[in-house]
């Protein structure tokens, strides 16, 4: 006997609503970090470069043909991805909070860098079509995932939770 579509359905939503929980949450967390991290941590690195051997490099960056442009771009990722498989690695030995801070720090770092690469090889991305139109594709796309994720529950209980520990830090430093 094969189960009714009405059974499949009911499982299948039983399932999906702690899937989709797990999912949003994720979601807030990288965009989150992409969200708040983006300005402040390419902030602090213009500001590291203001090192002259730094601002010397920022100068060959921003002088760069397109194609480098897209390279030097690309490479904060290229670079950390072997990074982020160590952090795999290390979770699946059991080292899971040293794998996670791995992680997490190679998100910051690799913001961090592709954010400031970002502005000084922007005139240069812009240059290729599939560029603008990727770009615009993400702009469009991350708006309708952050009005999405504003508009779930897991959001709401975040912001709330978030004000409360805000309050509370206040109340707690006076």
């Amino acid at each position: 006997m094969t189960p009714q579509p009405s059974f499949v359905r009911q499982a299948l939503a039983l399932v999906w609503r702690p899937v989709r929980i797990v999912l949003l949450g994720l979601l807030a967390v990288v965009l989150l970090v992409e969200e708040w991290g983006w300005r402040p941590l390419t902030a602090l690195v213009a500001r590291l470069a203001q090192w002259p051997p730094l601002a010397r490099l920022e100068a060959l960056i921003r002088r760069a043909p397109p194609r480098l442009a897209l390279l030097l771009f690309l490479a904060p990722a290229v670079l950390l991805f072997p990074v982020k498989l160590a952090a795999l690695w290390l979770i699946h030995r059991g080292k899971t909070l040293i794998g996670v801070l791995v992680i997490v720090l190679a998100k910051l770092i690799g913001t961090a860098i592709v954010g400031r690469l970002f502005v000084l090889t922007e005139p240069q991305l812009m240059r290729f079509a599939w560029f603008v139109r990727a770009l615009g594709w993400w702009r469009a796309t991350k708006h309708r995932l952050l009005d999405f994720l504003h508009s779930s529950a897991v959001w709401q209980a975040v912001k709330a939770a978030s004000a409360k520990v805000r309050a509370w830090w206040r109340d707690a430093r006076l």
